[in-house]
């Protein structure tokens, strides 16, 4: 053989040995989950010790710590290798940390609330859904942002936002949309954290409609907590029922916006297990504690699902914002942030001039 014909099939190996492999040789399965995940859950743990140091100059939840340390990483989180495993944090981790929140209703404390507050929850819930929808389309916004406004808005905030997002048909720009509706609801609770308690002194509330103002307009679970707690512990106790009961109504509310966007996108949205997962565990929740012999391993199981919700959303939304560009974020205006204060005003409108009704 020739000096030339040896090079060139030398050279011919070389280059294919440069190639890519193909597709079906790639990382599949866990390990290819491996790197995503692994970035995703040390972002969050970085968040989740790193908020209470920095409280007392900011006082930025984990959640969105976590949110915006993911958007300043995002050049190095976009490399392939860690594709599958920010995916899979947000789809699958996503769904299995929202359904362990039904873990924290219990129907009777629901059934407590009486039928005109769970109509003032419902139609103002309705209401502002339905606003948002609107009022996205009116500025000349997608309808989705309106979904993701309006449902963040009128049930449980940044859960909610991210579980409307998951049956959400994909469009250009789902991400920056969802990133950005969960910062502006956190910013929005803190205000309304600090203000709605006066507001309620103003308009001379007893302490069972200040429960249910702050349980019903309060967008995050945290913020009604420090609201109401501040105000009386009875008021605590009340709002943070009404709030449940607005968590408790994610299944519907997800039910609907994954048909509404199916039939308007002509698009298949697979069923969200995760709602009626949801329910179920409500449903547990609701029973158990009626049998006292159960109740020690069930104290048990609980808590860990309750750290493994708490820790599967953070995570998931770690991975969120690294998916997500600053750029994408950056080119979002004017008419977003007036959406979700939109959705801020009539879900509070119209909460009050029930309570007023009725009282």
């Amino acid at each position: 053989m020739g000096f030339d014909q040896h090079n060139n099939k030398t050279s011919l190996k070389d280059k294919k040995m440069a190639e890519p492999a193909p597709a079906g040789t790639q990382p599949s399965g866990l390990f290819a989950l491996l790197p995503g995940l692994a970035l995703a859950s040390a972002l969050a743990l970085v968040a989740n010790f790193a908020a209470p140091l920095i409280a007392p100059l900011a006082p930025v939840p984990a959640l969105v710590f976590a949110l915006i340390i993911g958007i300043w990483l995002h050049p190095l989180a976009s490399r392939p290798l860690f594709a599958p495993g920010l995916r899979f944090c947000v789809s699958t981790i996503l769904r299995i940390a929202v359904a362990l929140l039904g873990l924290r209703v219990a129907l009777g404390d629901i059934a407590a609330l009486g039928l005109s507050t769970a109509l003032i929850i419902i139609i103002s819930m309705i209401a502002t859904i339905a606003f948002g929808l609107w009022f996205a389309t009116f500025l000349g916004l997608s309808r989705a942002f309106g979904a993701l406004s309006g449902v963040a808005t009128g049930v449980c905030g940044a859960s909610a936002a991210l579980a409307t997002s998951s049956v959400l048909p994909n469009y250009q720009g789902k991400e920056a949309d969802t990133v950005f509706v969960i910062v502006a609801v956190n910013i929005l609770s803190t205000v309304a954290m600090l203000t709605y308690p006066y507001l309620a002194h103003v308009l001379d509330f007893n302490e069972t409609a200040t429960g249910t103002l702050l349980g019903g307009t309060i967008h995050d679970v945290a913020q009604v907590v420090g609201a109401s707690y501040a105000v009386s512990d009875s008021v605590g106790t009340s709002s943070v029922i009404v709030k449940l009961f607005r968590v408790l109504l994610l299944l519907p509310v997800i039910l609907v916006i994954g048909r509404l966007f199916a039939s308007s996108q002509q698009a298949k949205v697979p069923v969200p297990i995760f709602a009626f997962v949801f329910f179920i565990l409500c449903l547990v929740n609701s029973t158990i504690p009626l049998a006292p012999y159960l109740m020690p391993f069930y104290t048990t199981a609980k808590s860990i699902a309750g750290l493994a919700s708490t820790w599967g959303l953070l995570i998931a939304i770690a991975a969120l914002g690294l998916n997500t560009s600053i750029t994408s974020i950056a080119k979002l205006g004017f008419r977003h942030i007036a959406t979700v204060i939109g959705t801020t005003i009539m879900i509070l409108g119209v909460v009050i001039s029930g309570l007023i009704l009725i009282n």
